[in-house]
């Protein structure tokens, strides 16, 4: 078959340019300009895919995103799967097949690029139909900055395929103008092949953008944030419940319409149209004049439109009113359809009246405007009796919807909406802008629709093929089950059937939905509502989502400013949330056991320095500062004297560890606190979140600073002496410069804030001084103690030192159950504080076990390796069956210079109750004994704190 289906004369493809493509395994020819699935109509394909639950044939229903049948998976040039066949455009060498309603992921890696732009304007307007564009050129002709985005390849919408004309000439005529001055205008963007997904609060909305396979960014994701919105976004037209209203050749009126005049092509050559309201009349009439015969116009209500019963009559198009499709016939495809009269007891008719035979069946059960942008900005919607629909009601504040969209489908209607509402954006915008003059167009009489949502069955057991959700192949029967069940929410009905909630997201079967339900319950539509309108409005790929941010950019690099520094030493890094530490600096012929062994001897004997400028800061000021750290830090802050410094542990409401560090008393309301190097980003979430909906009475501003300072550790018995050659106005002495306090001065001649603390139990100062300085200083630093042997050392490192002075470490002794009491630091919890997060969980009773696990320390055999971390604990070497109950598991474990041994930490049964006794790790297939010790290893009286 090769385009048997195509008119020589109608459509917007570039017949000068065929493109050939494959489809199933057969190879077949269309136009530039086409959709894979004009191209497959022109060729007479309409099965394209089998239903997802009862594999029954599916074929193409509309023409655009709300199709509901039509998911296709792409082969070449990249698989991809789920598609519509209707918005995938069609180019040379495509490969596709059809779907069972599941698609298959490439397994290739994908060469595309995705990008993200953000964009900031005066006026949006989303979809650039009559309504649209009117707005646009209203909004454009004040100077506004304008956005007009479409999810179609070109602008026009509803006239590029409806023939109309608009002052008395073919209507492509004023959409060519409007478009070159749009694209003229200095401040108006204009985005085809743009959906908008979502739309979120204060005018924020989120557009993908499909750039086309050979463009350098496939799809670009636009962050917009809009002043004013003007939602021009149509409506969707509506399938009719029956027996068989699923067979392929059953599809919308307005598509058949839209495939006619936009691709030249005719969906069949015998059709019945099935409708409830006038636009389909108009279907059948243009498809008649392309030499469609039109078997027959079965119209739901009692009486048939007068002007376009008049044009049938001319025509010779018999008109069935009062009448509806209770049913079809046919295998592959429709070849029949099955009329009865619905006057008298439209609910039950006697029998089937006649039988038309047919290859096409047209259906149209009204219009759904498209309210999902409105309602995903919180904007309310009503059923309106009028049109059967829902339409807007209340909307968030700066935004309009317009024409189809509200529900007024007239082309004269959407042209002057939308003039008004691009104009009155403009102004609201605060520029002085006019109506856009419009064309004229041609306004027919128009008859009231008559809402059908439910056809009866012939025979009468055929609700399991009445489909009210195609692409869910969700029933009548579905929904009669549900409400059997004593279900009668729409939600609750929705979640039990999956009505809704596939790749359209319900847009065809939404309102339908709640017709149904609302007829089987025997009340009003009104009252059934509708289902949440929820982003995305239309499927967007997680590779559009993460744009470039994927690979090594999916987790962005964080690097000090002693970085380039610590590469030139060759040493290996080690990833500590997104930052890239220093884990140990070998020297020639080292490895790491045997680096860190020297460092940690440098650190204990003399002098070592590290980059510490991960660990997290974060800026704590207002007048309430003092009350919010009480609540949050486990003992008491407000009693910080300025220019002190504490230590402080924070816990979730459940009386958990969340993450410790110290806090800095800077100034009466201000603080400077510090976490964990990985816990950063997460303890500013949680602070801001109690801030944000817990104590919203407290007035306090948190800033992360983590990136202004670089931070470095001296730590060991000569530190105030090398510290001492590089400043000359901080005073070292212990008793001038105390431990847990701070000074600012001058170190290595730029302005620092010296702190003393030790995270290794030696003398320790951390020097802080602005991120541009770090390198600087650290050199300096390391010139001055390069006679005293001065070492720099790594996390490996660190993680010894505080290990053997049995210093935890959040989130690798901890793991999310265990408290400060088990840790053994009841004492950083306080025993005069009203509140604090995690107090009342301290009283559960869980939380007060005596046998909960504790810190403790391990000592294996001398002369035996580290115990892996992880290692299970026992009881004994007599293991029971499986499952064997476990005591604990090691947290840290090392070799220590300082002890000539391995030592470990680890969370056990009871613990402290257990210290002297010999338990067992399991390492292999072998049982190491274990002696269980107090967690502190070394300087346990803390003499070498003060140097």
């Amino acid at each position: 078959m090769s385009n048997e289906f195509r008119l020589a004369d109608r459509g917007r493809i570039d017949r000068d340019r065929p493109v050939r493509f494959r489809f199933d395994g057969g190879d077949y020819e269309g136009f530039a300009g086409d959709t894979l699935a004009s191209a497959l109509l022109a060729n007479g394909v309409h099965q394209v895919a089998t239903s997802i639950r009862y594999g029954r044939p599916r074929g193409i229903m509309a023409a655009g995103a709300e199709e509901p049948n039509a998911l296709v998976q792409i082969e070449r040039p990249f698989p991809e799967p789920m598609l519509t066949a209707t918005t995938v455009a069609l180019r040379e060498g495509l490969e596709a097949s059809g779907l069972p309603g599941r698609g298959q992921l490439s397994t290739e890696e994908d060469p595309a690029r995705y990008d993200t732009m953000h964009a900031h304007c005066d006026v949006l307007i989303v979809g650039a139909g009559p309504a649209g564009l009117a707005a646009a050129l209203s909004a454009a002709r004040s100077g506004a900055r304008v956005i007009i985005a479409e999810a179609d390849t070109e602008l026009g919408g509803s006239l590029l395929g409806s023939g109309e004309a608009l002052d008395r000439a073919p209507a492509q005529r004023w959409i060519d103008r409007v478009v070159a001055e749009l694209e003229a205008a200095p401040e108006v963007t204009v985005l085809p092949r743009t959906t908008v997904f979502g739309h979120y609060d204060d005018n924020y909305l989120v557009a993908v953008e499909h750039r086309g396979e050979d463009a350098f960014t496939r799809q670009r994701v636009w962050h917009i944030r809009a002043r004013e919105v003007v939602l021009a976004t149509g409506a969707h037209e509506r399938p009719l419940v029956f027996a068989g209203n699923d067979r392929p050749g059953t599809m919308f009126a307005g598509s058949a319409r839209t495939y006619l005049h936009r691709y030249g092509v005719l969906p069949g050559n015998r059709a019945v149209v099935f409708t409830t309201n006038d636009s389909a009349y108009a279907a059948a009439i243009d498809l008649h004049d392309a030499g469609v015969k039109i078997a027959a116009i079965v119209d739901a209500r009692e009486h048939a439109p007068t002007y376009w019963a008049s044009l049938c009559v001319e025509r010779g198009i018999r008109i069935h009113a009062g009448t509806g499709v209770v049913n079809t016939s046919g295998t592959d495809r429709i070849t029949s359809v099955h009329l009865a009269s619905l006057r008298g007891d439209p609910k039950h008719p006697s029998s089937v009246r006649q039988l038309v035979a047919c290859d096409l069946l047209l259906v149209s059960g009204g219009w759904n405007p498209a309210v999902h942008l409105h309602s995903q900005a919180r904007g309310t919607v009503r059923y309106s009796e009028e049109i059967g629909a829902l339409v807007p009601d209340r909307a968030a504040r700066g935004v309009r919807s317009v024409g189809a969209a509200t529900g007024s489908f007239g082309t004269v209607e959407c042209l002057r909406t939308g003039s008004e509402a691009g104009s009155d954006a403009a102004r609201e915008a605060g520029f002085d802008a006019d109506f856009a003059e419009v064309p004229s167009a041609f306004s027919c009489p128009a008859t009231p629709p008559q809402p059908t949502w439910l056809l009866p069955g012939i025979p009468a057991d055929s609700s399991g093929e009445q489909f009210v959700d195609l692409a869910r192949d969700a029933t009548v029967a579905d929904v009669r089950k549900a409400i059997g069940a004593g279900m009668s929410s729409v939600e609750h009905i929705k979640r039990y059937t999956t009505l809704g909630t596939a790749h359209d997201q319900g847009k065809t079967s939404g309102l339908l939905s709640s017709g149904v339900i609302a007829e089987l319950l025997g009340v009003e539509v009104a009252e059934v509502g509708a289902t949440t309108f929820r982003p995305p409005y239309t499927p967007v790929a997680f590779a559009a989502l993460a744009g470039r941010d994927r690979g090594d950019l999916y987790d962005p690099i964080r690097i000090t400013a002693m970085h380039d520094w610590h590469l030139e030493q060759d040493c290996p890094f080690e990833n500590v949330g997104q930052w890239k530490r220093p884990w140990y600096y070998p020297q020639p012929g080292e490895d790491m056991d045997t680096a860190v062994l020297r460092e940690c001897h440098a650190v204990r004997t003399g002098v070592g320095m590290q980059d510490v400028s991960t660990l997290g800061k974060i800026d704590v000021q207002g007048p309430d500062a003092a009350e919010f750290l009480d609540l949050v830090y486990t003992n008491k802050m407000s009693t910080l004297k300025v220019g002190r410094i504490r230590y402080g542990v924070m816990c979730t409401a459940d009386g958990m560890v969340f993450d410790d560090g110290t806090v800095m008393r800077t100034d009466q309301h201000r603080y400077l606190i510090s976490t964990t190097s990985g816990g950063a980003a997460g303890v500013l979430e949680w602070l801001e979140d109690w801030l944000q909906t817990e104590w919203t009475h407290l007035r306090v501003h948190l800033t992360s600073v983590t990136e202004h300072w670089a931070t470095i550790a001296l730590a060991g018995p000569r530190s105030r002496e090398v510290l001492a050659r590089a400043t000359s106005d901080i005073d070292l002495d212990n008793d001038a410069f105390p431990f847990m306090s701070y000074r600012d001065g001058v170190v290595a001649g730029r302005a620092a804030r010296v702190c003393r603390i030790s995270f290794s139990g030696e003398l320790a100062f951390e020097i802080n001084v602005p991120w541009w300085y770090g390198r600087e200083v650290w050199e300096a630093l390391h010139e001055a103690g390069s006679d005293l042997g001065i070492t720099p050392y790594g996390t490996e490192t660190m993680h010894v030192l505080r290990a053997e002075k049995g210093f935890p470490i959040v989130g690798q002794d901890t793991d999310g159950t265990i408290t400060p009491h088990d840790l053994g630091m009841g004492w950083a919890v306080s025993k005069t504080k009203d509140d604090f997060l995690g107090m009342r969980s301290f009283t559960r009773a869980d939380t007060a076990r005596t046998d909960r696990k504790h810190l403790v320390g391990l000592l294996p055999p001398a002369d035996s390796g580290a115990v892996p971390e992880g290692t299970q604990l026992v009881e004994s070497t007599e293991l029971p069956e499986p499952p064997v109950p476990m005591l604990g598991h090691i947290t840290s474990s090392y070799r220590s210079a300082a002890l000539q041994r391995p030592f470990a930490l680890a969370l056990v049964t009871s613990g402290r109750d257990r210290i002297g006794q010999t338990i067992y790790g399991h390492v292999g297939d072998q049982l190491v004994p274990v002696e269980i010790t107090e967690p502190v290893f070394y300087d346990k009286e803390g003499n070498r704190r003060d140097g």
